[in-house]
């Protein structure tokens, strides 16, 4: 979609209802969608500011913190992982489909910055550019 966002950053947090609380008082971004799991901890929350977006979740306890995130919108999601992998990125995850009616992977860079590739494309910015 011209003028959506094509590349997103994404936070895993220990606490991400708090952390949204947080980010609304502190730093004035605005909570558009925020979907909780079946323990109660949001899975999947969207926050913008002005024409700017972030999504965000809880990490998983077994999983250890990382650093942010960024999401990139592909159009083809499994030729995407192809190249990735046949170029050596490391696969956090192969192509998936989620309970959303998307598809997306996970990939790490050569340095561990992880990547996440997926069909959801954000539609929580301003108005004129949904």
């Amino acid at each position: 979609m011209v003028g959506s966002p094509s590349i997103v950053l994404y936070f895993s947090y220990v606490d991400a209802k708090e952390a949204m609380r947080f980010l609304e008082a502190a730093f004035g971004l605005e909570t558009v969608h925020a979907f909780d799991g079946e323990d109660g901890r949001v899975m999947h929350g969207e926050m913008r500011y002005g024409n700017g977006v972030i999504m965000l979740g809880t990490v998983d306890a077994a999983v250890p913190r990382q650093s942010p995130g960024v999401y990139l919108v592909v159009e083809d999601v499994d030729s995407h992982f192809e190249t990735a992998r046949n170029a050596g990125a490391d696969i956090v995850y192969p192509p998936e489909d989620t309970g959303f009616g998307t598809r997306r992977y996970r990939a790490r860079d050569l340095e561990g910055h992880e990547w996440s590739f997926g069909s959801y494309q954000p539609k929580t910015l301003a108005p004129e550019w949904t």
